[in-house]
């Protein structure tokens, strides 16, 4: 597996970024295609309408939110596979829209796709970005 990380579809595209996948249900609000910059949008990876609407981007409901979306991401294998196919190839960038660079879909997608990794590998050293990081992970060829 290549390079990871996320970032908010509003800032601006870099080189480095590799694929640009969107992974928001919903495209950003004000930003065109062009401006985005998107290569390709995983919507069907998103949190459902109904968990989306339910957390709302509210800091109480943040953990709960984490859980359920693992959840769904649990049902969403055949997703999740695309984006692991995505990744084995190079690097890849996870975009989101939440104002909120702490508490959003993407960090807990590669939280979680970073855990898949951990545990498929039988690795014990790969871990999830803390809040500050900067929300990327640098790994070899899997």
């Amino acid at each position: 597996m290549h390079r990871i990380r996320v970032k908010r579809a509003y800032d601006e595209p870099d080189p480095g970024d590799g694929l640009r996948i969107l992974v928001d249900r919903i495209w950003p609000r004000g930003l065109s295609k062009r401006q985005a910059a998107v290569d390709l949008w995983l919507k069907e990876i998103a949190p459902s309408n109904a968990l989306r609407k339910w957390f709302g981007h509210r800091p109480e409901r943040w953990q709960e939110f984490r859980q359920r979306y693992r959840r769904e991401l649990e049902a969403k294998q055949d997703n999740v596979l695309e984006l692991e196919r995505h990744m084995a190839e190079g690097p890849v960038t996870l975009l989101y829209s939440a104002k909120d660079t702490e508490r959003n879909q993407a960090l807990v997608l590669l939280e979680y796709l970073l855990e898949r990794k951990t545990l498929q590998a039988g690795e014990r050293h790969a871990s999830a970005p803390r809040p500050g990081s900067k929300h990327a992970w640098q790994g070899g060829s899997a």
